[in-house]
């Protein structure tokens, strides 16, 4: 396990944007968990107790069995220099993940990146997730690309790769991922505050987004 450091502070404003992102994915994530109760319990008044109990074992399947990934490219814009780009984005709070750092309990620094500690049901589990960074640009070269390698609960959850050049008074970054792993139905409504929101936490964070194209893959 890499040796973590003392915890890291957050852009405040960033995280104002994430805890607004919570506050709305998980009231959809508890409906959807709702509507599919209500079905079941349908389901036992209107069918027999077998057929009851194949309803609930379809509908459980159908939302939590992994089927889509997603993938999506974007570019933003930020009158930052590269420098202080390529800093963001091999820090602990890489502009990305903001909905990751932005809720986590605790965030701290590693010998090759960041870990973010999450607790959830009322503190009776908890899980990480890992963020590994790496630069294809030698040192003092404020180009090239910055790979971030992550994982949730030790099993790969995502690759962001962001490529940052400067251009006239500006820098571009473009940003490509995709998760490395299928998420069930469940996690659409969580991909969905996710589209609403994104744009904000990256404006607190300084970066404008000129272009972007998100892809479910099923």
């Amino acid at each position: 396990m890499p040796s973590t450091t003392n915890p890291v502070d957050r852009p405040s404003e960033a995280v104002d944007v994430a805890q607004r992102y919570q506050r709305l994915e998980r009231p959809l994530s508890y409906v959807v968990a709702l509507l599919v109760g209500l079905v079941v319990g349908a389901a036992f008044l209107l069918f027999s107790l077998l057929q009851a109990v194949l309803v609930g074992l379809a509908l459980g399947a159908l939302v939590r069995i992994p089927v889509f990934r997603t993938s999506g490219t974007a570019r933003l814009i930020t009158d930052a220099d590269p420098e202080t780009v390529r800093a963001d984005f091999a820090g602990a709070t890489p502009p990305p993940l903001a909905f990751q750092w932005g809720i986590a309990d605790a965030v701290h620094t590693t010998d090759d990146g960041a870990t973010y500690e999450f607790s959830y049901l009322l503190g009776l589990r908890s899980t990480e997730m890992t963020v590994e960074t790496r630069s294809n640009a030698p040192d003092g070269d404020p180009d090239g690309d910055i790979e971030l390698l992550v994982t949730a609960g030790g099993r790969p959850w995502g690759t962001y790769t962001a490529s940052i050049r400067q251009d006239d008074d500006h820098t571009v970054v473009d940003v490509d991922w995709t998760s490395d792993r299928r998420f069930g139905l469940r996690r659409l409504p969580q991909q969905f505050v996710a589209e609403r929101y994104r744009a904000d936490a990256l404006a607190a964070q300084g970066y404008t987004v000129a272009e972007r194209e998100t892809s479910l893959l099923f």
